[in-house]
């Protein structure tokens, strides 16, 4: 319903309707079928049909009441859907129809008339009835929810009545019923959270002044022309809106729900204007409010015309209502942006549409001419859809033409227009000739597969077959690596140039730099300067070429220009230097010939000083960069021309420079970490190799073992190459390592400076619990300045705010026990009283005073002193002692004084309490009492206080023994422990009563809660004899305790009312993942036997028996709820499910409600209880609806279900489960919305089309409610489909921020608390800058699943945590890398959006929104204070598809304009921090496995070719060890273990470091190294191939819960190419290093220099199998053996799955090669050719060579290698031939076949000198050649198609796969025969299940329980 209240209810989920039944609907409701699920035949209805729907749901509503009304609903509804469809020719109608007749046949018998004879007069006195009943009188005394649906139930009931009853019959008391409801039902409208024309009760929200002034102001339609309809009538209009849609035909649903966004937004913005809390004379809006508003939305409006030079259409004529003006031009914006659709992705098209739109609303109200006709605007009244069809739908075809050509991802991106390309057109002037109204013949509109000869003119470029792209074309090529970020690469390039000349000469020292000759020679990097500048300018030629025809002439002119400078360079730099150089030799006597005779040593400076002129400047402006900033934000001329040289005029990426302070911060960060790099690399990679390449270059060799082509080579150049070339790579590659190992201690110095792990221990939180209420009250509770300085002095607003504390500490411990992570006795330890008016002292919780009072007894009885003061000492020095002995005496004499009825008793107790209070003054107390006593006194009390919370049937049975046991007390108090006890016995004596003293008592005191929890609370107090020292004892429960209590020391800022908070929106989007899980999954065996839930119970047993302490608990209110529902909750709030994500999100709200109760409560109210309130009392009612206006007003929460209405529809069983889960997190949570895509079929000009709408709807009374329908242009998901799922929600969202959540989130009561201070921050300016991006940190909540969630946890935590801290500080390079990161709402939605959504290239469309953000002049900050839930892959398979989805991510990055512009345009060093943290670690990746690749080819090529022997055994050489140094230095770097520092300075500074060093060690135990290498293969895989080819796609990685067994077969199939084919390459290459070079080479020094690449191909071949479930349990290892072999021989074909035949997988995973380019082919081919090189060298090493050296030895091993693939063609073909036909003369075949290689060996053995080890080395070689040939022929498939060979390249590749999965499943079978090596693997996977009791293998072998069945 509406949005009344958004309290959560129990976590039991909702008790309306029983979805697990429901979701087993098949399409047509079964007309035998329960009620429950015939009840839903209204959402069944076909889409062609859906005006029928609302019929049958009234049908479905009045059933009960009057069964005959029902089936007239029924009949009137297949009439209507008879009349609508005659010829059933819709989808699903003729199903329908005939289920509903069949239906209505039955109801026919069944059912009669109740109220008259007849149908006509049934309906109208059913119809008269209720009337009288719910409309008479409704409106004074029902919500305006419930109005809404009686006021439908009415209409539809008229409209069925006036088909049953004829006119002349209709009564006339039914007509003016009638009458009266057609009147008022437009007031009555479902709303969505202000009911705007409701009468009547008046809801709470609508009371508030500020949404009052809102209102007033859009109604306000003063000096607004009357527009005229078609039929010359005026039109009427309630607000200025209603005008505008009037004028320029937008949809009736959009300017409703633009309305109430309007009015949300000025009424929240206003009240934070206004400085007096008096609301009586809150009437209007404040001026500077609306100014506000329009600044915010125009800014980016104003910004692109100012950029255009074009006037802005925001005027404001003299005399005019500025505000009302204001506020018509917000309004006409918001209605666009509205119904814009997906042009909402390109806001300057929607600038432009606005530019005009205003120009035309100006006309209108102030009777301006015609541009073009020069006649007046006519206010003229447009159709409800005119700016949809006329406006919106002629630039989403151009957008949805352009995506088909994407061709779902398969095209180049340079051979369409994405929706940037399609935006940057509107950003230059040729957009304005398009017109208005826009011509659609114009260039824009005809699409480029069509030519229109006619448009070829001036104004507009030929239409051809492609349109040009707009300033930039994302080229697939490594080479976009380069000129995004050529600054970084030229200052390498450069470095390493000068150290190289410097370590070359002879003292290697770089004081020798001073050297006049080095000193020359250094200078010669201005020469390489000047090449790769021109390179670069030629690069901008190239990959922009494809853009030239749609740029202006002024920036092809630059590149052009650019280019020929930077060849003039190229020529006069070497010139120079050669002139400078005396007696120049090679190349430089070439370039001082060119040079001619100019004789002058001094040019060459001279021209170094011109050169580096431009140099200069830029380094002047970098260290002013306000300077910088204004002069590239300047849109004046002059300053534009001055600019152009230096960077591209463009609309985006102008002046993002930071303010002087941040860029001296990580220009310090970044000099540090180069000055480290460049020594380290100067002294451990570059110096060590220049002697050993000196002392190799000056051998000569002339001896090869193979047929060397170049023998002559000078200076064994090949070998210097191949020593330089892998630290060349590590050289460009390690300052990503530097960077981790940098950040890591700059993070954790921010981190500790942020006060994060102050607190991080149950130890640390109980010693400073003391001051945590004052820091809450400071950080959390808004106070004013006066209050603040007083807070600490003035004891009345002390306990007023440990009052407030305690409110928010117990609904936060409420929450975690109704969580289940806490037990009942936990939570009423950790409980704190809401008052302590009884009570002098604090009331600390009980768990900090838990067994002080059995403590403090034993003390005093033992004592032997005779002082007072020596046993008060002894108690004073626990504080939390002597809080609790005080607390425990004053609250038992209150429980004693109120349990007693007759005074004279009570004056007996206080006779008591006053001798104890005057010993204790006069220093008595020993004297006066035995302390000996006190232990007898303690047992009667714990038993008088459990006697008193018992629960008794019948109350009185508690009367006699609480007497008795008052009377022990009593009696034990005189006389064992008062010495003159009997005095004041004999006072009560001598009084004259008939009655025994204590006998009368009151025993419901009980019954008053707030007495009650006193009880408890004491009953604790006196019981509890252990120290809680340990609670909680559940690992979450503490994190969050310790947490949020750490963050309340944490900087923040203050916290305002909730009536003055900035109002917030979340967006979840959800397509079709798991909402809630069902019995049916819960309870599914796997192959194991194992269900889902017995897993669980396992893994959380904890949580699993306080589930069951609390559904049992009879208090709670769970007694009759249905305990499978409450387990499928329960399961589903452990698992990464949307109820979950709901669950955490409305958390929001409940605080919020808690924070306006806080805020505005009185001081009874807040001292009393939140939750003991009476409701029933009119003040606090009324304050609990004004709480739950304000979390409205405040609050939204959207989740975009895209498929719901189709999940509504289907027949499928997970379809209908969802849609059912959903609509009962609708009904669970009403101030909840979901939005989805509604498709419908529609006749529109006589023909059934598809149309598309945008719906919001809210949980009603048992079925969801429509509030807004809004048409779309066309199907919405053109792009991405997360952000355009986003997009179309994003209409419906309100507030000022946006928070971005994913459905594998949750959120926590205790967090939600603190979102009122987060969102400050936006108002709170930066250094002059306001965020328009807050980052929060998320807390993985997955870890605990197995080994593997925790390394990802692990890695994930630290990204999130210390990793975005520094780039947000100092770096300033945060982006957005997914949810939960706030938005500010409005400069997002007026720039864009909060994602990208182009195909493919905006694959990662989150980070996109942060580059989007920082290019238009945004500011992302990251807040440490706050955290949010975040679900991660668990499984292997999982993290590994995550991993590839975020590489293919980073590799479209990489081609991205946006990661263009942000490196070409930040200065220097905020460059280096964002390539190294973007793109950059992902390249690194790849160079990473790249070192290891050339490192083996460069010494395959060595030990081969003899080179490696050779220079080894010169003596030379063996004297300085130089080839061993030069081989060990690479080496060293292939330890990526640094690459963990963030991860383990993280967990030490909010843990501990003695954790994180124990969490390191164990994770190196549990093989995490392994885990992160092979991650590593996976990073580089996807990342390089993406770039090469493309193939990006999305890839669902599931969220469940894992612990299934990975078949090997599925193993094989999703890392055979990234991780397998590469580790057995690697695995030959180190084989043939090994086998050839093991006679000369010491072996020590190649395990040293090997040991890592071993490694790594350890891991890239055994991790999947290592990290699988039961990988070496031996039965299921025989399964995958079988299951494989079946997948092998399957033959593939159409319709036939990867996963069921080898065929058609290996088809698929060439398809990238199907649709790459011929640059994409080549280099395929080229690479192909590293796999000839083993043959080549391998056949001159066979013994059968005799050593020699001829070509022809290489020759004859292809005719070997031919005659085998031959013979293997000659076996496959005989097969297929004659195989079942011809069986004999097969075998005579292969018995031929057989001989004649038997023949052939025995020869070659006999007469050639074959041996053994040939034949092994064979295999070394010729295995190779073939993977080479195989791969030639994948990338050239259509020419060996064409040649009819494709079928044997098939046949070789099957061979190929059977023995690659027979090499890496040997050691598996092996490993598996052993019973302890499936043992160890258990216990290092599930390594955290066990430490936490949990039997893992049980579970793995299925041997269950039948208890926990």
């Amino acid at each position: 319903m509406a949005s009344s209240s958004g309290t959560k209810a129990p976590e039991g989920g909702p008790p309306r309707t029983a979805s697990r039944r429901v979701s087993k609907a098949p399409t047509m409701v079964d007309p035998a079928a329960g009620e429950d699920q015939n009840s839903l035949d209204s959402e069944l209805v076909p889409s062609s049909l859906a005006s029928i729907a609302p019929i049958l749901r009234v049908a479905n509503e009045v059933e009960k009441e009057n069964p005959r009304v029902a089936y007239l609903c029924r009949f009137h509804a297949f009439e209507k859907a008879h009349r609508m469809d005659p010829t059933s020719s819709g989808r699903g109608v003729r199903q329908f129809k005939t289920y509903l007749l069949h239906r209505l046949e039955r109801e026919e018998e069944e059912t009669q008339p109740q109220l008259a004879r007849n149908d006509p007069r049934e309906i109208q006195k059913f119809y008269q009835n209720f009337y009288e009943r719910n409309i008479r009188d409704g409106h004074h005394t029902k919500k305006p929810e419930e109005m809404a649906k009686i006021y439908q139930i009415a209409s539809v009931l008229y409209d069925v009545l006036r088909t049953v009853v004829p006119s002349s019959k209709v009564d006339d008391e039914t007509h003016r019923y009638a009458k009266d409801v057609e009147e008022k039902r437009e007031y009555y409208e479902h709303y969505n959270i202000l009911p705007i024309y409701a009468v009547g009760v008046r809801s709470a929200i609508m009371e508030l002044p500020e949404i009052k002034a809102a209102l007033r102001a859009i109604r306000n339609m003063d000096n607004l022309p009357i527009l005229r309809m078609a039929d010359d009538k005026d039109k009427s209009v309630n607000d200025f809106l209603e005008w505008l849609a009037s004028a320029f035909g937008f949809q009736k649903a959009n300017v409703a729900n633009q309305r109430e966004h309007l009015i949300l937004l000025l009424a929240n913005m206003d009240i934070r204007n206004k400085s007096v809390d008096d609301d009586a004379h809150y009437n209007e809006l404040d001026r500077y409010t609306v100014q506000q508003l329009k600044d915010k939305i125009f800014k980016n409006y104003e910004s692109w015309c100012k950029y255009l030079h074009c006037p802005s259409n925001l005027r404001f004529p003299q005399g005019c209502d500025k505000q009302q003006l204001e506020l018509l031009y917000i309004g006409l914006y918001l209605l666009i942006w509205g119904e814009a659709s997906n042009i909402r992705f390109m806001p300057e098209c929607l600038c432009y549409i606005f530019h005009n739109m205003a120009h035309e609303m100006h006309g209108i109200l102030f009777a301006n001419v015609l541009p073009v006709s020069g006649g007046a605007y006519q206010p003229v009244s447009h159709g409800e859809e005119s700016f949809l069809r006329d406006v919106v739908t002629p630039i989403y075809e151009v957008i949805r033409k352009e995506a088909r050509r994407n061709e779902n991802g398969t095209a180049s991106h340079s051979a369409w227009r994405n929706y940037d390309d399609l935006n940057e057109y509107f950003w230059s002037d040729k957009c304005f000739k398009l017109g208005w109204p826009m011509d659609k013949k114009a260039d824009f509109f005809v699409h480029s597969d069509k030519i229109n000869k006619e448009n070829v003119g001036l104004n507009n470029v030929a239409t051809g077959r492609r349109k040009p792209k707009s300033n930039f074309v994302e080229n697939r090529t490594f080479w976009h690596l380069y000129r995004s970020f050529d600054r970084m690469w030229i200052f390498f390039i450069l470095a390493l140039q000068a150290m190289v000349i410097i370590a070359w000469n002879q003292s290697g020292s770089l004081s020798v730099i001073f050297d006049a000759d080095v000193f020359k020679s250094v200078l010669s990097i201005f020469i390489t300067a000047a090449i790769l500048n021109a390179l670069r300018a030629t690069l901008d030629i190239i990959l922009s070429f494809r853009a030239w025809r749609s740029l202006k002439i002024t920036q092809i002119l630059r590149y052009l220009l650019k280019f020929a400078f930077a060849a003039f360079w190229v020529v006069v730099m070497p010139v120079a230097y050669s002139k400078s150089v005396q007696d120049p030799t090679g190349v430089l006597r070439f370039f001082s010939n060119l040079g001619g005779n100019i004789e002058n040593e001094s040019l060459y400076y001279y021209c170094v000083a011109i050169y580096l002129i431009p140099e200069i400047l830029a380094a002047f402006l970098f260290f002013f960069p306000f300077l910088r900033k204004s002069m590239e934000r300047s849109n004046w001329r002059i300053i534009s021309l001055l600019m152009w040289w230096a960077q591209p005029k463009l609309y985006v990426g102008r002046g993002m420079h930071e303010d002087m302070f941040s860029l001296l911060k990580y220009t310090l960060f970044w000099v540090m970490l180069l000055i480290s790099k460049l020594a380290f690399s100067y002294y451990v990679e570059i110096l060590p190799l220049v002697q050993p390449t000196k002392t190799i270059m000056d051998i000569r060799i002339t001896n090869f073992d193979w047929h060397e082509f170049f023998p002559h080579m000078p200076h064994n150049i090949g070998v210097v190459i191949v020593i330089w070339a892998p630290v060349l790579l590590v050289y460009f590659m390690d300052t990503q390592i530097w960077y981790a190992i940098f950040s890591t201690i700059v993070g954790g110095i921010y981190g500790a400076f942020s006060h994060l792990g102050e607190i991080r221990t149950l130890g640390m939180l109980r010693s400073r619990f003391e001051s945590i209420p004052s820091a809450f009250s400071e950080r959390l509770v808004p106070s004013s300045k006066g209050e603040r300085k007083h807070r600490y002095r003035d004891d009345a607003l002390e306990r007023k705010n440990i009052a407030k504390f305690s409110q928010m500490w117990n609904e936060f411990i409420l929450s975690l026990r109704m969580e289940d992570l806490i037990n009942h006795k936990e939570r009423d330890l950790l409980l704190v009283p809401y008052s302590s008016s009884e009570v002098s002292v604090i009331q600390w919780p009980p768990f900090l005073l838990a067994s002080k009072i059995p403590i403090a007894l034993d003390m005093a009885k033992d004592f032997r002193g005779k002082e007072d003061a020596d046993l008060f000492r002894k108690i004073k020095s626990d504080d939390f002692m002597r809080s609790a002995v005080i607390e425990c005496y004053e609250t038992l004499r209150y429980l004693l004084v109120g349990v007693l009825e007759n005074k004279d008793d009570k004056m007996v107790v206080e006779q008591i309490c006053r001798e104890v209070d005057d010993s204790i003054k006069d220093k008595r107390f020993l004297r006066k009492f035995r302390m000996s006593g006190l232990p007898l006194l303690s047992d009667k009390l714990e038993r008088f206080l459990n006697l008193l919370v018992a629960d008794y049937e019948d109350e009185e049975a508690k009367r006699a023994p609480m007497i008795n046991l008052i009377q022990d007390i009593m009696e034990i108090i005189f006389q064992d422990v008062i010495v003159d006890g009997h005095e004041i016995l004999g006072t009560a004596h001598r009084v004259d009563r008939k009655e025994q003293i204590f006998e009368r008592i009151n025993i419901y005191l009980t019954h008053n809660r707030s007495w009650k929890e006193k009880v408890i609370r004491l009953n604790l107090l006196l019981t509890e004899k252990e120290s809680a020292i340990n609670v909680p004892t559940n690992l979450d429960a503490r994190r969050r305790i310790t947490f949020f209590a750490n963050s309340l020391f944490m900087k923040m800022p203050d916290a305002p009312r909730v009536r003055n908070m900035l109002s917030f929106s979340v967006l979840t989007p959800y397509y079709n993942e798991d909402v809630l899980y069902s019995d049916e999954e819960l309870n599914k065996e796997n192959e194991d036997g194992i269900t889902t839930l017995f897993y669980l119970q396992k893994i959380y047993p904890d949580q699993w028996k306080n589930f069951e302490d609390r559904i049992n608990d009879p208090k709670l209110g769970y007694v009759g709820k249905d305990r499978n529902e409450l387990i499928r909750y329960w399961v589903s709030y452990r698992g990464q499910t949307l109820a979950r994500t709901v669950r955490g999100m409305m958390y929001y709200r409940e605080a919020l409600e808690l924070q306006y109760f806080l805020d505005f409560a009185e001081d009874k109210a807040i001292f009393g209880g939140y939750r003991i309130i009476d409701m029933n009392q009119t003040d606090y009612r009324t304050l609990k609806e004004r709480a739950q206006a304000l979390a409205n007003l405040k609050f939204t929460y959207i989740v975009s279900c895209q498929i719901y209405g189709a999940q509504k529809k289907s027949s499928e069983q997970r379809d209908r489960s969802c849609y059912v889960n959903i609509l009962n997190l609708m009904l669970t949570y009403p101030s909840l919305r979901v939005a989805y895509i509604d498709e419908r079929d529609e006749t529109v000009n006589g023909k059934s089309e598809k149309v598309y709408y945008s719906v919001l709807v809210k949980g009603g009374d048992k079925l969801d409610e429509e509030i807004y329908r809004i048409k779309l242009p066309g199907p919405p998901k053109i792009g991405e489909g997360k952000p355009e799922n986003q997009n179309h929600a994003i209409i419906f969202t309100r507030g000022e921020a946006l928070q971005t959540i994913d459905m594998n989130q949750d959120n926590y009561f205790e967090e939600a608390f603190k979102m009122r201070n987060v969102l400050e921050e936006f108002l709170k300016p930066h250094r002059q800058r306001r965020p328009t991006i807050l980052g929060l940190r998320e807390h993985i909540f997955t870890g605990s699943v197995s080994s593997l969630a925790w390394f990802m946890s692990n890695q994930e935590t630290s990204f999130v945590t210390i990793g975005q801290r520094i780039l947000a500080s100092p770096l300033r390079v945060r982006f957005h890398y997914g949810h939960p990161d706030i938005f500010d709402r409005i400069f997002h939605v007026t720039r864009g959006g909060i994602s990208k959504a182009s195909k493919t290239v905006n694959l990662s469309e989150d980070i996109f929104s942060g580059y989007n953000s920082t290019l238009r002049g945004g500011f992302v900050t990251h807040h440490e204070y706050i955290q949010v839930g975040k679900g991660r892959d668990v499984g292997m398979n999982q993290i590994s598809q995550f991993e590839a989805k975020v590489a293919n991510g980073n590799g479209e990055q990489t081609l991205s304009r946006d990661v263009y512009r942000l490196g070409r345009r930040f200065d220097f060093y905020r460059m280096l921090s964002f390539y190294f943290t973007t793109v950059g670690f992902y390249f690194s990746s790849m160079v990473t496995v790249l070192t290891v690749y050339v490192f083996l080819y460069g010494r395959l090529y060595m030990v081969l070719s003899g080179l490696e022997k050779r220079i080894l055994e010169d003596p030379t050489v063996r004297q300085s060890k130089a080839l061993e140094e030069a081989m060990a230095t690479s080496s060293v770097f292939q330890l990526g273990l640094l690459l963990v520092l963030p991860m383990v300075m993280e967990i030490g500074l909010e843990r501990g470091f003695r954790t994180a060093l124990g969490d390191f060690i164990i994770m190196q135990l549990q093989l995490a190294s392994v885990f992160f290498t092979f991650q590593l293969g996976t990073k580089a895989h996807y990342y390089g191939r993406t770039i090469l080819h493309g193939g990006s796609k999305y890839r669902a990685t599931g969220r469940g819960f894992v612990v299934f067994h990975a078949k090997y077969a599925d193993n094989y199939r999703m890392y055979s190419r990234s991780h397998f084919v590469k580790g057995l390459e690697l695995f030959m290459l180190l084989i043939v290093y090994e086998v050839y070079g093991e006679s000369y080479r010491d072996s020590q020094l190649y395990w040293f220099v090997t040991i890592s690449m071993w490694f790594l191909v350890g891991s890239w071949l055994f991790a999947p199998f290592v990290f699988n479930p039961s990988g070496f349990d031996w039965q299921k290892t025989v399964d995958d053996w079988t299951d494989w072999k079946r997948w092998m021989g399957n033959r593939g074909g159409i319709g036939i799955s990867p996963d069921k035949s080898w065929e058609s997988w290996w088809n698929g995973e060439q398809e990238h090669l199907r649709h790459t380019n011929i640059r994409g082919r080549v280099v395929d081919i080229i690479l192909a050719f590293r796999f000839f090189i083993y043959q080549y060298g391998i056949v001159y090493h066979l013994d059968i060579a005799h050593g020699s050296r001829s070509l022809l030895v290489y020759g004859l091993s292809w005719f070997v290698m031919l005659t085998a693939l031959l013979v293997l063609k000659m076996v496959s073909m005989g097969r297929r031939r004659f195989g079942t036909d011809f069986q004999l003369m097969f075998r005579i075949l292969k018995a031929l076949l057989f001989l004649g290689f038997v023949s052939v060996m025995t020869v070659l053995f006999v007469v050639c000198g074959l041996t053994i080890s040939d034949l092994f080395a064979a295999i070394l070689a010729f295995v190779p050649t073939g993977w080479g040939i195989l791969l030639i022929g994948q990338a050239c498939r259509p020419c060996f198609k064409g040649l009819g060979i494709w079928d044997s390249v098939m046949e070789l590749a099957r061979a190929y796969e059977c023995i690659m999965g027979l090499f890496i499943f040997a050691p598996i079978v092996v490993l598996s025969w052993f019973p302890f090596v499936s043992e160890f693997q258990t216990r290092l996977l599930f390594n955290q299940a066990f430490s936490r009791g949990l039997q893992i293998s049980m579970i793995l072998a299925g041997k269950k329980e039948e208890s926990s069945k």
